[in-house]
């Protein structure tokens, strides 16, 4: 049974009328297993949840609707994928190994980029939800902004987060293991003498650098490192952007040991500042990333950063798409590898 105040006020209210995320969110279950519970694919769960997902439906009001269910049981061997920019070679590699893990499957994929606009990424989510696909891999462009329309989409298409999650609990997520691959990171600084480092992220644009400058601070304090909030500097995903941070920096007259960066994008910014002004990397200044985008390896000096699982991530974001069977964990965090190349004085 489900609380009568949240039955009566979904069923009483004529503005809205309860849909499928409304049934799932009151059962307790996910998206796809209100779905199967029911429709078709319900003798895939078992009889105590699908009478369970049934008896709140109906005392939610819920009534399905014919051309939306027979929208979402097409099968069209066809997967949607929404990421906020293809021009970051991050973004590119992860969409490479989804192609080649739905490819093992006989399917093939519907590319859109929402060019880190949420506008755009509500638009694009929404042409996935007329039956054009069998299923969704969003990589989100914002925690907060972009939660109302995934909502909204996964009510009417499974989907699946990649690398980043919406304020959706019972939204699947698979994602590397942020607090971990910073750790590794200003762990190995250390163990090469850094005291003082400077942070560059983008919090503005990427969920999970949240997630690693709170981190960062945690590890510099515990390792005896030096990280003052005013040599935490905002950056976003170019290049460009990278390179104005460190001219504010330097032109502070202060010196640092290490510059950490968020993303490879930033990390290549910074060290082609540096270079451009003098700076012998890593005799005067170490520099690190985060993600191991093929340019890392091929920069001069070669980048030290931590490489993200594409593979497995891609991999387990599919499986967990195009299984039938109710995830046991909706959060799966994979680790990376620490990979220590030139920019930290690796020898060999």
């Amino acid at each position: 049974m489900i609380d009568k105040h949240y039955a009566e006020a979904m069923a009483t209210d004529d503005r809205q009328r309860p849909r499928l995320v409304d049934v799932a969110r009151a059962a307790g279950v996910s998206v796809s297993t209100a779905s199967r519970a029911l429709g078709r694919g319900s003798e895939l769960i078992g009889a105590q949840t699908r009478d369970h997902v049934r008896q709140v439906a109906r005392e939610l009001g819920y009534r399905v609707n014919p051309v939306a269910r027979s929208l979402r049981l097409a099968r069209t061997k066809q997967i949607g994928m929404v990421v906020p920019s293809i021009s970051n070679p991050f973004f590119m590699e992860l969409v490479v190994q989804v192609e080649h893990c739905l490819a093992e499957r006989g399917l093939s994929l519907l590319l859109s980029d929402s060019q880190m606009s949420v506008i755009k990424e509500d638009f694009q989510l929404r042409s996935f939800e007329g039956g054009s696909v069998d299923g969704l891999i969003s990589v989100p462009c914002h925690e907060a902004f972009s939660t109302p329309a995934l909502e909204r989409t996964s009510s009417l298409v499974n989907t699946v987060q990649l690398d980043r999650a919406v304020q959706l609990p019972e939204l699947p997520m698979v994602g590397v293991d942020d607090r971990h691959g910073i750790r590794a990171i200003l762990e190995h600084l250390r163990d090469k003498g850094a005291q003082r480092i400077a942070l560059l992220s983008n919090t503005g644009t990427d969920v999970s650098s949240m997630t690693r400058v709170s981190e960062a601070r945690i590890a510099a304090e515990e390792f005896g490192m030096q990280l003052k909030d005013t040599d935490v500097v905002e950056c976003n995903f170019s290049v460009e952007s990278a390179r104005n941070a460190v001219s504010v920096l330097l032109a502070r007259g202060d010196k640092w040991d290490a510059f950490v960066c968020l993303n490879d994008l930033i990390a290549i910014g910074a060290t082609t500042e540096l270079r451009h002004r003098g700076w012998r990397i890593p005799e005067e200044v170490m520099v690190t990333g985060f993600d191991d985008i093929q340019f890392a390896q091929l920069m001069r000096p070669s980048l030290t950063t931590l490489r993200q699982p594409l593979a497995e991530i891609a991999r387990r974001g599919v499986d967990l798409l195009l299984s039938e069977d109710e995830p046991i964990e909706k959060r799966i965090i994979v680790r990376g590898e620490l990979i220590v190349r030139e920019s930290t004085g690796f020898e060999g």
